[in-house]
């Protein structure tokens, strides 16, 4: 059994057997699902060679069958270097696993463990371009991003260290004298002083954040609003889901961002990619988003989306989603 697979069993093991709530169908604390909860039904399977309870109400395969696929599943899942640790890795390791079975078969395993069904994932093609496009202003090399900058499905806050040489040049001169006397009165231990400072740095739109080392970088705040796209308002349909799907993108990443224009309420418009992924089109290709046509033309937005609204993906599971441009209109006039 590979180490990755005894690692997530264990993980199971450990939340099924300390806590007293009951168990899912799955044969594991109906809190632990996903990855972990196949891995421990892989470990059982082959010890034991049983497959799960419960199993049977979810496929239309036979109990001889279902083994066999667990037997090929489990192989690959050894032989996968590195072996699958996310969602959507399980789900196409076990879709390739399987490809010759059922199409009932293959989406009821996955449904049974909460996985990504074939026609939710995504391949993504756009990576970042390697010479700055046409009509870009600036481009933002960012720290990485904390979970809370994440304001919903098409809007986050990221910081850049003003050691960039484009930052450097432009610090007001009370923002830097701040942030050194903030030092010296931390140094002195004179937290009401140093929270004074701190105050008129945060004011000012930056930040003394903390380094991997431990150190102060001063940082200057900036609001993305990604180009091209508009994200389902938090309290509509599918509004959470948008806005985990960007967490999930940019979540302690250092991000790339082409910024072309500034809209009305300050925020930078511009092209965000996260490892060399860009985020638009995973949130067109996952449902999470509209194509804002209204302000950007690019056929290939256009065509992300339209990939979306054919498998029925996301917001487009609906059958008559709500723009969330005439849903803020509505909300405007009192509808």
């Amino acid at each position: 059994m590979g180490n990755a697979l005894r690692y997530l069993w264990g993980k199971c093991c450990k939340a099924s057997t300390q806590e007293s709530e009951s168990l899912g169908p799955h044969g594991v604390s109906a809190a632990t699902v996903g990855v972990s909860a196949f891995a421990h039904d892989l470990f059982h399977f082959d010890i034991t060679a049983q497959v799960p309870e419960g199993l049977s109400q979810h496929v239309v395969s036979s109990k001889k069958a279902q083994a066999n696929w667990y037997r090929k599943v489990l192989e690959a899942w050894k032989e996968a270097k590195p072996p699958p640790k996310t969602p959507e890795e399980t789900s196409r390791l076990v879709i390739q696993t399987l490809k010759r079975h059922q199409k009932a078969d293959v989406e009821g395993l996955l449904a049974f463990y909460g996985l990504p069904l074939p026609h939710t994932l995504v391949e993504t093609h756009g990576s970042a371009p390697l010479s700055k496009p046409e009509g870009v202003k600036f481009e933002l090399q960012t720290l990485p991003v904390d979970v809370k900058a994440v304001a919903d499905g098409d809007t986050i806050t990221v910081y850049v260290n003003t050691a960039d040489p484009r930052e450097s040049s432009c610090v007001p001169r009370d923002v830097q004298v701040a942030a050194l006397e903030r030092s010296k009165a931390r140094a002195a231990k004179n937290y009401a002083k140093a929270d004074a400072f701190q105050k008129n740095i945060v004011d000012a739109g930056y930040r003394i954040l903390t380094g991997p080392n431990n150190e102060d970088i001063l940082a200057r705040k900036y609001r993305i609003r990604l180009r091209g796209i508009d994200a389902p308002e938090s309290s509509m349909p599918f509004g959470k889901e948008a806005k985990d799907m960007l967490i999930k993108l940019v979540q302690g990443k250092s991000l790339k961002i082409y910024v072309y224009d500034t809209d009305l309420y300050g925020r930078s418009v511009g092209d965000i990619y996260s490892n060399g992924v860009f985020v638009q089109e995973t949130m067109l290709k996952k449902g999470l988003a509209w194509h804002y046509a209204a302000y950007d033309r690019r056929p290939e937005l256009a065509s992300w989306e339209k990939q979306a609204q054919t498998t029925r993906v996301g917001l487009w599971a609906q059958s008559n989603p709500e723009k969330p441009w005439e849903w803020r209109k509505d909300r405007r006039q009192g509808r």
